[in-house]
């Protein structure tokens, strides 16, 4: 969530800086308007208290001295009704203040390119040859059922479009994946968490996909207490701190954690509907950070430096493209996409976003910290695949298939399947 004063503070800015992300200046105008309606009201409300406890003095030494009060009493009962109508008004102002401010995507940073959408977004570096072959390559879908080691059609049938069953190494290969990506991880200093897959409703504003996404996701509708299933494993790690102050000397804070992620997909019919690239259902492994703002920036090419260590410890080639103001998520202030090369399609396909998000998320959530003069100060908070499980797999079997139909493993995943050096059609 943004900061209202700094809108406040530097209104033609914030409106140059929103119009680049969709935001239309008149929304601002009327979040101003609102803003300034309930400081109006605070104020009016903190002057009539004030009067109130001037009387009441008056009032008790009038009783004292044998006075009468009444016509004093009588003008208090009126100010007491007039301090609960203001309560009310500023109860309501703030509700609709804070309903604009939740739908509000966050500044992006000078650095990032300024355009409408991905065609804006520039390529700041390539890795590894694109690969090629000898013989026209075959989806990662016709060599997972050729292979028999994935099932979309028993996955439609069970649960509908957009689901599947990994089998035998295919199940295998899945497994050695995300475990090789939390080895890496927990190697490298993030600590591995296991989270809950359903969370409440103030996780899910806490990281920004609340209220503004709610047909993205899954929700279970319960009265007492409805839950959602998660979209990405950065909800509950984000959440972790909610609502908490991190001890200094901890920042940053570095968790990663895999689970699966569940999304509606609202939106993308027609889009990547064959094979694991837009699933309802699939694993990853996230990484999230939490720190000092004056470190967030560092902190973002650490994070995006360990996925791309994914990548190429697997020798999958890829790209690092800065996402546009107009491309970027939400909650981000600057995000580097990370695209693996996938052969069939002859192009780079998103695995993984890095993102440093300042202080949006923690903003919403609460979570803060004491800087170096002891005030508590919002932290910044940052997230990454590390990597989209599941398009890790299908880029392997794209870039790994040879033309007798098997598929190769990549040696750093041999370890993970009992040192199997390729997966072959079983009869």
């Amino acid at each position: 969530m943004l900061d209202i004063k700094k809108i406040r503070n530097n209104t033609e800015w914030a409106k140059e800086k929103l119009a680049t992300r969709g935001v239309k200046p008149e929304e601002i105008d009327t979040l101003l308007a609102i803003d300034n309606e309930r400081r109006e009201v605070l104020l009016e409300n903190e002057q009539l208290r004030n009067r109130r406890n001037e009387v009441s003095d008056q009032i008790a030494v009038q009783k004292r001295n044998h006075e009468d009060a009444g016509a004093v009493i009588a003008e208090m009962r009126a100010v007491g009704q007039q301090i609960k109508e203001l309560d009310v008004k500023e109860q309501e102002l703030t509700a609709k203040q804070t309903d604009i401010l939740l739908r509000l995507p966050n500044f992006p940073d000078d650095s990032v390119p300024v355009g409408a959408d991905e065609s804006a977004n520039q390529e700041l570096r390539q890795w590894g040859q694109k690969t090629e072959f000898t013989f026209e390559p075959k989806s990662h879908w016709e060599i997972g059922e050729d292979l028999g080691i994935l099932d979309f059609e028993r996955g439609a049938k069970v649960s509908g479009s957009r689901f599947l069953y990994y089998k035998g190494l295919g199940a295998r290969l899945e497994r050695a994946v995300y475990n090789f990506f939390l080895d890496k991880h927990v190697a490298e200093g993030y600590e591995e968490i296991i989270t809950p897959y359903l969370v409440n409703e103030q996780s899910m504003i806490g990281t920004g996909q609340f209220p503004k996404f709610t047909e993205d996701v899954y929700t279970i509708i319960d009265e007492d207490n409805p839950l959602t299933l998660i979209p990405t494993a950065e909800v509950p790690l984000v959440n972790y701190y909610r609502g908490e102050i991190i001890p200094t000397e901890k920042l940053p804070v570095n968790f990663t954690a895999l689970s699966p992620a569940f999304r509606s997909e609202a939106g993308s019919a027609g889009r990547d509907t064959r094979g694991l690239i837009r699933l309802h259902q699939f694993n990853k492994v996230e990484m999230v950070k939490f720190t000092k703002p004056e470190d967030s920036w560092n902190e973002l090419e650490k994070l995006t430096k360990d996925a791309e260590d994914l990548l190429q410890k697997l020798g999958l080639p890829y790209h690092v493209i800065a996402l546009s103001t107009g491309d970027a998520s939400f909650t981000s202030a600057k995000t580097y996409d990370l695209e693996v090369w996938i052969p069939a399609q002859n192009t780079y396909r998103e695995i993984s976003s890095c993102s440093n998000c300042t202080d949006f998320q923690a903003r919403r959530a609460q979570i803060r910290y004491r800087n170096d003069d002891g005030k508590l100060e919002f932290v910044h908070t940052l997230n990454g695949s590390g990597l989209a499980v599941g398009r890790t797999v299908a880029a392997i079997l794209e870039n790994y298939q040879n033309e007798d139909g098997s598929v190769t493993i990549p040696e750093v995943l041999r370890p993970y399947m009992g040192n199997i050096s390729k997966i072959e059609k079983v009869d």
